[in-house]
């Protein structure tokens, strides 16, 4: 059986009491951070301990948006800007995040990481929280479903699968969910035809995560531990395929680890996110997860079919076409 969680580890080196939990434990996948990162060989090596570990091509995930967010950097990959700035500068916003993210894929499978946390199809408002705002795509339905359905081709391309979040969408939230529990009041009406629009038109996509925001319109809870809201993601926004919490160890959310587990699990997310590699919260986590279901079971596969090998790309032609969507701002 395979345990509905996704966790992370303490550092670059996978350690031999770490890998007998991962071994025991059986998540779905892991996912990688900064303190996880230090040569492309260093990274090989750990993506493949954690694989061995569950005995399975597990998939490893990682977030990089560029900007802020991005856990491979300088001088060994690539540093981008912003995406909000990218997108803007672009002579051709939609090319230019598809070839950044067709490159970006290109670095990951290097490393045999196969999942990116993007893209983003929150919309950038007024009032969006500094922490968030700069990682949109744009202000409209529009300019964000055209940016995050280019993000997602592009990963696709290169044999990465992507991520929609954060699923309702995170852009009205004013705190930082990671530090506080956004509240949004808007009303259904309007949340329908805009902030939920941008995922109703991506929701062909294998996997999503969770927002840990509260919509009053529609719930008291936080959306992740929330059976209404995760009828609007299934029902009203119809996405079919995998869905992950965003990082049940986040502040927004209130209780024991085990207890934000297992309220995920309960609202319907078929994976519980756990990112800081703390053994006995991860030990926690999968105690509360417990194991996918079958119809988890069946998204995770369906998720994992899109996993292919990419077809032969000259990068640095790539690479070139981007330089030149730019004009004089680089892409470096």
């Amino acid at each position: 059986m395979t345990g509905a969680a996704i966790l992370g580890c303490a550092g670059p080196v996978l350690g031999p009491q770490e890998a007998a939990f991962f071994r025991e434990a059986a998540p779905w996948g892991f996912i990688l951070f900064a303190r996880n990162v230090q040569t492309p060989d260093q990274i090989r090596r750990l993506t493949d301990d954690l694989r061995d570990a569950v005995g399975r091509d597990a998939p490893i995930l990682i977030d990089q948006e560029g900007g802020r967010v991005q856990r491979l950097r300088a001088p060994r990959w690539r540093e981008w800007p912003a995406p909000l700035t990218h997108v803007r500068q672009a002579r051709d916003g939609a090319r230019a995040m598809w070839l950044r993210y067709r490159l970006i894929a290109a670095e990951l499978r290097a490393v045999g990481v196969d999942v990116n946390c993007a893209p983003m199809a929150d919309i950038a408002f007024a009032e969006t929280h500094a922490f968030l705002r700069d990682r949109c795509y744009g202000e409209t339905v529009g300019q964000v479903v055209a940016a995050a359905r280019a993000v997602a081709d592009g990963l696709l391309a290169g044999g990465v699968l992507p991520v929609l979040k954060h699923i309702p969408g995170h852009g009205r939230a004013t705190a930082d969910s990671h530090l506080d529990l956004p509240r949004v009041d808007t009303a259904q009406e309007v949340l329908q035809a805009e902030d939920f629009a941008a995922f109703r038109a991506l929701n062909d996509l294998p996997m999503a995560m969770t927002a840990h925001i509260v919509y009053s319109a529609f719930d008291a809870a936080p959306a992740t531990c929330s059976g209404p809201m995760m009828q609007v993601i299934r029902g009203d926004i119809g996405f079919a395929g995998l869905i992950m919490s965003d990082d049940v160890s986040m502040q927004a959310l209130s209780g024991t680890i085990g207890e934000r587990s297992a309220a995920a699990r309960a609202a319907g997310c078929d994976v519980v996110l756990h990112c800081n590699g703390d053994m006995a919260e991860m030990a926690e986590v999968v105690r509360h997860a417990g194991q996918l279901d079958a119809d988890g079971s069946r998204r995770a596969e369906a998720a994992l079919a899109q996993r292919v090998t990419p077809a032969a790309v000259d990068l640095d032609a790539l690479e070139e076409e981007l330089a030149a969507l730019m004009g004089e701002q680089d892409h470096v």
